[in-house]
């Protein structure tokens, strides 16, 4: 099956029910990461990953791995981290900060799919009121944080890093606690991943996660990210 190029006049994607079962999700090739594009992708319910050198790929893979804020568990070592305050979380204070520590090198890769390119255009979306971080210190220092979108009652995760034990997690849980007093209803996490599951992470088909899109991205809610 051919993958269609998309039409650098058109913000439109293929269906998702068209994307490839292997590689799971692949749904379109070209376009740019403009603004208007990168919003249209995720309320359609697709996302870019790619690496330098590759051409910009799209993908909405089945199942869609999501938390539902309400729903998260915390596990009891990391309510003890919490508990004892060794880490202060903040939002929005150093949105490039966070997303060059999520694109520097892992211990398993040497290798990111946060592309200078990617960089850039996310930084914009930033600028824009879009795109979000949540930066965890420890000492004045950043050791932890992790970007994404906030569309409606959506939140699109995109990644996190840690440079101390559980700075990640308790950036995450600090931000879905602030989501769930925002009133938004569901966080994409795009992909399963065994720390996401400790998390209450769940599986849902492809057409529910659209048909939720649908439903959450138009809607209002309460969010005060420079608060």
């Amino acid at each position: 099956m051919l993958i269609p190029w998309l039409d650098r006049y058109s913000l439109s994607f293929p269906p998702l029910e068209h994307a490839l079962e292997e590689p799971n999700g692949l749904l379109a090739v070209g376009g740019d990461l403009s603004p208007e594009r990168l919003l249209a992708a995720y309320r359609h319910g697709c996302f870019p990953w790619f690496e330098d050198g590759q051409e910009i790929l799209w993908w909405a893979p089945n199942p869609r791995t999501v938390v539902i804020p309400q729903q998260l568990h915390l596990p009891k070592s990391l309510k003890k981290v919490l508990r004892r305050g060794v880490f202060t979380v903040t939002f929005d204070q150093a949105f490039n900060a966070v997303i060059e520590g999520c694109a520097g090198p892992r211990n398993y890769t040497d290798q990111t799919w946060i592309t200078d390119e990617m960089q850039q255009a996310y930084c914009q979306l930033h600028l824009l009121g879009h795109a979000h971080s949540v930066e965890v210190w420890q000492d004045g220092q950043l050791v932890g944080g992790l970007y994404g979108l906030a569309i409606g009652k959506v939140f699109y995760g995109e990644s996190m890093f840690s440079r101390r034990n559980d700075a990640s997690k308790v950036g995450f849980a600090t931000l879905v606690s602030k989501l769930t007093q925002w009133g938004f209803e569901l966080i994409d996490c795009q992909m399963h991943t065994e720390h996401l599951a400790r998390f209450g992470a769940i599986a849902i088909d492809r057409a529910d996660f659209a048909a939720r899109l649908q439903r959450l991205c138009p809607a209002a809610t309460n969010a005060d990210w420079v608060a």
